[in-house]
């Protein structure tokens, strides 16, 4: 990842109970998929959705307004946008959409990696990465089985894209840059 901060443009600002993650946005690598996360963020569509499944040492899942697993937004679905893994890997702090079986289904849903997974490289849509506020993202509510479903789930309290304060540095020890040599 370079040394310079993401443009407050490619920003989004999650705000859970813990506090605060700064996701870059990476439009280079799903245009579509990083405007319906931003269209739905600024429609204040997150604001109060729960992290519904959530698997200790592999992902954080939310963006689903049901709570369920199965809802979405009034918008279409989206075509996949894949990255080959040689241009991004699902590293920890990576974002990615949920879909179905259906690589065309992504919709609001998306999820946050805890850890490396390379069985995701080019199977789901990589839109974005944490660069700041990971240890919030570790300390959401973990789910229960192999499913992860969450009871009493955490919450998003709100996101929104980013402006001047969101350009935040790198945290500290993640790397959720995506390959360049792989």
């Amino acid at each position: 990842m370079s040394d310079t901060a993401p443009a407050p443009e490619n920003t989004l600002l999650m705000e859970t109970k813990d506090g605060v993650v700064t996701i870059e946005l990476l439009p280079e690598l799903a245009p579509l998929h990083v405007e319906r996360i931003r269209t739905l963020a600024a429609r204040g569509f997150y604001d109060g959705t729960p992290f519904h499944r959530v698997i200790d040492g592999f992902m954080a899942q939310g963006g689903d307004p049901t709570g369920t697993g199965s809802g979405g937004s009034d918008l279409p679905d989206l075509p996949a946008e894949f990255s080959p893994p040689a241009k991004a890997r699902y590293v920890r702090g990576t974002c990615g959409m949920a879909r179905t079986n259906n690589p065309n289904s992504a919709n609001s849903q998306f999820f946050i990696m805890f850890a490396p997974a390379p069985s995701l490289d080019g199977q789901y849509t990589i839109w974005g990465r944490v660069v700041a506020g990971m240890e919030v993202v570790d300390r959401i509510k973990r789910g229960a089985g192999a499913n992860g479903i969450v009871r009493e789930p955490d919450v998003i309290k709100s996101m929104k894209p980013g402006g001047a304060a969101a350009a935040a540095a790198p945290a500290e020890g993640i790397d959720s840059t995506p390959a360049a040599d792989a």
